[in-house]
């Protein structure tokens, strides 16, 4: 990994962000650049005194960075749309990661527009690092998920994925359905069958499961398959908290809907619901 971008709004919430994309930037020795989008959509007066005051406190940002972390970095304003600046400045730099700050949670909007982790995803074409937890140190355990499709072998694949987790412990997670247990005549099997369909389900998810692998070429990752008792996004988040992971890897969905643009419903659960660290990878950084 050589090219960390920071978007920040200068809040609580991308002061974490930047103490994360400071520890990744030291640990890979990789450059680290600062955006600040100031919203087009303002009189101009409010937007030159937004801009003024963004130069300022990026400039106190790349000093302290140098300073404290013994860090260059570069720091830049971009008058725009939000997430069409952020996308722009992903486009114009082309980094490896992009690193934002936690989702704030803030219910009807999120309904009617998604939250800003999801939108800002939606936008760029590079994997994005939304910091929940409070950084402390390098990461320590690494969960990957998989669908084992062939998108989410590039998912696995992906260089800043594959940097982020050659440091840390790796597990990797696919939960299986068991679709005979679900049928309106399930409850007339004999249990001794079920128990049976069961285990032969979770085999051939085994089986599947250490194909992927191979074909993603991971040599040292713990393997787990669990049945979908519930759905998919709770059991990745429970397997997350029973590790424990301190970092969650998922592949979202291409573009897609008439009223919206979808990230999938299991990445969308997650980026809203993961209380650690989240890193999406979109269909575009695996291109």
């Amino acid at each position: 990994m050589k090219k960390i971008l920071l978007a920040t709004d200068f809040s609580e919430r991308s002061d974490r962000a930047l103490r994360r994309a400071s520890l990744l930037a030291r640990g890979f020795d990789a450059a680290l650049s600062i955006v600040h989008v100031v919203d087009d959509d303002q009189p101009r007066r409010i937007v030159d005194s937004e801009h003024a005051a963004a130069s300022e406190l990026l400039r106190e940002l790349r000093n302290t960075v140098r300073d404290v972390d013994g860090i260059a970095c570069d720091v830049r304003v971009i008058v725009a749309d939000p997430f069409a600046g952020i996308a722009r400045a992903t486009e114009e730099d082309t980094p490896d990661l992009l690193v934002i700050g936690p989702h704030r949670r803030q219910m009807l909007r999120d309904v009617f527009v998604g939250t800003t982790a999801e939108r800002t995803i939606r936008a760029v074409g590079c994997p994005v690092l939304m910091v929940n937890a409070p950084p402390v140190a390098a990461y320590r355990h690494v969960l990957l998920t998989t669908d084992l499709s062939e998108a989410a072998v590039r998912v696995a694949t992906t260089p800043a994925v594959r940097d982020i987790a050659a440091r840390a412990t790796a597990t990797i997670l696919h939960v299986f359905d068991a679709p005979a247990l679900h049928m309106a005549m399930s409850h007339t099997i004999p249990a001794e069958d079920r128990d049976a369909y069961r285990d032969d389900q979770h085999r051939a998810a085994s089986r599947a499961l250490a194909e992927f692998v191979a074909a993603a070429e991971w040599r040292a990752i713990r393997q787990e398959v669990r049945q979908a008792g519930k759905a998919p996004a709770e059991e990745i988040l429970s397997m997350a908290r029973d590790l424990p992971a301190d970092l969650l890897v998922v592949g979202t969905h291409g573009r897609g809907g008439l009223a919206r643009l979808l990230l999938g419903s299991v990445a969308e659960t997650v980026l809203r619901e993961a209380e650690i660290d989240v890193l999406a990878v979109p269909p575009a950084a695996t291109a």
